[in-house]
C-alpha cells in the first residue's frame, strides 16, 4: 500500500469512529461548514475545491459549483440565510463534496462498459462519505481533496497540460484554419516550397512550443520551420520528415479545444487504470505502439525498457483492454492457429494449395494427439469441426518468432517476438490478429527474469534459438497491463495519438451521458 492508500486508509477509518461516537450523519449536524449563521472556512474551502474540477478534467457543474458559491457569497455577515435554507445548502454542499471526492479518486464511468476489462487497483474501499468527515474533522479539506486524486506524476503532468491547453485557445494562431496545401487532395508542402499559410503555420507552432518564439516567418517552408514541424509530428505519432502531408495538416488543424478534451479523457483513465500493481509490471499503451517495463519504487515509476511493438488492426482484430499475470515463458515456441484464424484463412489456403503446409512448416495434430503432415479432405473437416487443430512447427518462419510471453486469459492474446521485424519501422502499426508482437524480445525476457540470476542473456538466447518448444513457469509472475491512452507528457512535452480504435469517442460519450443523466445537487431558488 503506498502513502495516498495509507493516508486514505487512516481518514476513513477516523472518521468511521467520529460517526459511531457522534450517532449522527454529517448532513444532518452540519457543524463542519458553518460557524453560527456564517459560512466557516471550510466552507469556503469546499467551493473553491468544487470550482476547481475543471482542472483534474471534471465538470464543476456536475457538483452545482457555482450555484454553491453563489450561496456562500450571500450567506456572508449581514444576510444570514434562514434555518431551511442553511439546511439545504450544507447538504449540498456534503452531497457535493462526497460527489467529487468519488469522482476524482475513482473516475466517473465503469471502463468494463467502455472496453477496459479491468477496474481500478484492489484496495480498501473508498468511502467518499467517511474521507469527507474526517477531512473535515481534521481542519484538512483542501489537502484531503488534494489526495484523493491518482497521485501519479503523470497525472501531475497532465493537469499541466490541460492547464496549457486552455491557455492556448484565445491564442491568435488558432483563429483560422490553415489554409490547404498546394497541388490539391493529394498535395504536400515539402522543404523549399512557397505555402500561403507559413505566418500562420510559423504562429501556430510557436504557441505549441514547437518553434521559438519571435522568429521572422520564412519566404518559403524551410528551416527552422522544418524542424519545428519534425518536432510536431514526432509528438503525433507521425514520421517525423518534415514534410507535411494530409495526415500531419490535419493534426496541426486540431483545435486547443479538441485537445483538452483529449486530455480530459486521459486523466479520467488514469483514475481506474491499475498502473502500480507490483513492484514491477509490464504496460502496453495501444495508440502508442510502445511496451514500457518498469520498477515502482517509493511509488514511483522507473522505466528499465521501453520497445516498440505491433497491435491487433483496427477493423476486425483489435488488441482486448485487460490486465493479468505474466506466468510462462515459451522457448521456441509452437503456434496453435486460432480457430478463427483457421476457419477464415488456414483451410481455405489449403484447400487451394496444399504445399502451403510444409512450407510454412504446419501439421494437423488430431484430438487424440496424432500429428499428420499431409492435407487431407479428412483433416481439414476436423479442423473446421474442431476435432483437430493446425500448428506451426518451431523455426525461423514460426510466426511467433522464437520466444513466447504468457499472460493466461479468457482472449488468448500473449506477447510474443516476430520474423517480421520490418513491421516494426512502420509509424502506424497495427497488423496483428489481436497479439502482441515486441521489438526486443531477449531485452523483455530479461527484465521478466530478473528475480532468476540463472537466466543470462546467454542462456535466453541460445533457448530462444534451441528450436525445440520448451515452457518455463516464472518464480514471481508480472503484472501486464494492456492499456489505451492517446495523450502522454514525456520530458515535459505533450505527446498525442491516434484514437485507433475508437475507444475515446466511447469514454467521451459516456461521460457526456453521465453528466446529463445526474441529478442537480442544488439551485440558487428553493
Amino acid at each position: 500500500m503506498n502513502m495516498t492508500d495509507r493516508l486514505s486508509s487512516m481518514l476513513c477509518r477516523t472518521a468511521l469512529m467520529l460517526w459511531l461516537c457522534s450517532g449522527a450523519s454529517m448532513a444532518a449536524q452540519g457543524v463542519h461548514w458553518f460557524d453560527g449563521d456564517r459560512p466557516g472556512v471550510q466552507a469556503h474551502e469546499a467551493v473553491a475545491v468544487l470550482a476547481d474540477a475543471a482542472s483534474h478534467g471534471l465538470a464543476p457543474q456536475d457538483y452545482s459549483a457555482g450555484a454553491l458559491g453563489r450561496a456562500i457569497a450571500r450567506a456572508e455577515p449581514g444576510s444570514p440565510p434562514d434555518a431551511a435554507s442553511m439546511a439545504r445548502l450544507k447538504l449540498a454542499l456534503t452531497t457535493a463534496m462526497e460527489r467529487y471526492l468519488a469522482d476524482v479518486h475513482s473516475g466517473r464511468v465503469d471502463p468494463k462498459k467502455i472496453h477496459h476489462n479491468f477496474s481500478p487497483l484492489a484496495r480498501e474501499p473508498f468511502d467518499a462519505t467517511a474521507y469527507l468527515q474526517a477531512a473535515l474533522a481534521a481542519g484538512r479539506l483542501r489537502d484531503a481533496a488534494s489526495e484523493a486524486a491518482p497521485r501519479l506524476p503523470i497525472y501531475a503532468s497532465l493537469r499541466e497540460a490541460l492547464a496549457a491547453c486552455r491557455a492556448r485557445a484565445g491564442h491568435a494562431a488558432w483563429r483560422n484554419p490553415l489554409p490547404p496545401l498546394p497541388g490539391g487532395q493529394a498535395a504536400k508542402l515539402a522543404p523549399g516550397q512557397a505555402y500561403a499559410g507559413l505566418a500562420a503555420l510559423a504562429g501556430r507552432l510557436a504557441d505549441l512550443g514547437d518553434l521559438p518564439p519571435g522568429l521572422p516567418p520564412p519566404a518559403r517552408y524551410e528551416a527552422p520551420l522544418v524542424e519545428a514541424v519534425k518536432a510536431f509530428q514526432l509528438r503525433h505519432g507521425l514520421a517525423a520528415d518534415g514534410v507535411i502531408g494530409q495526415a500531419t495538416l490535419a493534426q496541426l488543424q486540431v483545435t486547443p479545444a479538441a485537445r483538452a478534451r483529449q486530455i480530459e479523457l486521459a486523466l479520467e483513465r488514469l483514475r481506474w487504470t491499475p498502473l502500480m500493481q507490483g513492484p514491477r509490471m509490464i504496460v502496453v499503451n495501444i495508440p502508442e505502439f510502445v511496451l514500457r517495463a518498469y520498477d515502482v519504487q517509493d511509488g514511483r515509476i522507473q522505466v528499465q525498457e521501453e520497445m516498440k511493438i505491433v497491435v491487433g488492426k483496427a477493423l476486425d482484430t483489435r488488441t482486448p483492454l485487460f490486465d493479468e499475470d505474466m506466468r510462462f515463458i515459451e522457448f521456441s515456441p509452437y503456434w496453435n492457429v486460432p480457430p478463427s484464424i483457421a476457419r477464415a484463412e488456414t483451410v481455405p489456403r489449403l484447400r487451394r494449395d496444399p504445399g502451403y503446409l510444409a512450407r510454412e512448416e504446419m501439421e494437423f495434430v488430431s484430438a487424440g494427439g496424432r500429428v499428420d503432415r499431409t492435407v487431407s479432405a479428412g483433416l481439414l473437416d476436423a479442423v473446421l469441426a474442431g476435432k483437430a487443430r493446425i500448428r506451426q512447427r518451431p523455426g525461423p518462419n514460426n510466426a511467433l518468432g522464437d520466444i513466447k510471453f504468457v499472460l493466461p486469459n479468457s482472449d488468448n492474446i500473449f506477447l510474443h517476438h516476430t520474423p517480421a521485424t520490418e513491421l516494426f519501422q512502420r509509424d502506424r502499426r497495427d497488423f496483428s490478429h489481436g497479439c502482441i508482437r515486441v521489438e526486443h524480445p531477449v531485452e523483455l525476457a530479461k527484465f521478466v527474469l530478473k528475480g532468476m540470476p540463472e537466466w543470462t542473456q546467454d542462456r535466453i538466447q541460445k533457448a530462444m534459438s534451441r528450436g525445440e518448444s520448451a515452457t518455463m513457469r516464472l518464480t514471481e509472475p508480472v503484472p501486464v497491463l494492456i492499456a489505451y491512452g492517446t495523450t502522454l507528457v514525456k520530458d515535459g512535452r505533450t505527446f498525442f495519438f491516434d484514437d485507433l480504435y475508437g475507444l475515446d469517442r466511447l469514454l467521451d460519450a459516456a461521460l457526456r451521458q453521465h453528466s446529463q443523466t445526474r441529478p442537480t445537487l442544488y439551485t440558487d431558488t428553493p
